[in-house]
């Protein structure tokens, strides 16, 4: 008999399913996974052979993508729980929550007339890391206890955020090189 592969990405990185992750664990296991499926260990192997190892590595690299990243790692143990997210019709009606939300965005939109303006962007994506470690550390209860509804909206509030840190670091970014430029 065959073994059976490992269903879940956690079982693939021999992890417990849980939110909390040991990266020095999954990092480990996936050097050691790396190593065994590493193209020159198939050189030669049989074509169904170099395809299967190709598409374990394939499998292996997007588990660790996920596993690694605490918002990616959140929505794949909703998912495996039966949550399905709709990205494009899924909100929050926090009202404190939108306000922070169109304040920071303003903020951001702001950014170029301030005195200092990379000081100031720097202070919104430390205040942006900031609200997402307090959400990455929020979600740990509720995914423990299958509190999905709850764990689902942290998870929409991670991803405002996480939006939001890239359009900040897009913005530094472009500051940076209007300041390099001749």
């Amino acid at each position: 008999m065959t073994p059976q592969p490992p269903r879940t990405h956690f079982e693939l990185f021999d992890l417990p399913l849980a939110y909390a992750v040991d990266m020095g664990a999954l990092e480990s296991r996936y050097r050691d996974l790396q190593r065994a499926l590493h193209p020159d260990r198939f050189a030669r192997a049989s074509d169904q052979e170099r395809r299967v190892a190709m598409q374990e590595a394939t499998r292996v690299n997007e588990a660790y993508r996920v596993l690694r990243d605490p918002l990616a790692r959140a929505r794949y143990l909703l998912e495996l729980e039966g949550h399905r997210f709709d990205d494009e019709r899924s909100t929050t009606r926090d009202p404190r929550f939108l306000m922070e939300q169109m304040e920071l965005r303003e903020a951001l939109a702001e950014v170029r007339g301030d005195a200092d303006p990379l000081g100031r962007v720097a202070a919104l994506i430390e205040q942006i890391e900031q609200r997402l470690a307090g959400l990455t550390q929020a979600l740990e209860a509720p995914l423990a206890q299958s509190r999905i509804e709850e764990a689902a909206e942290l998870v929409m509030r991670m991803q405002f955020f996480r939006r939001l840190e890239e359009e900040a670091r897009g913005l530094e970014a472009d500051l940076e090189d209007e300041l390099d430029a001749p």
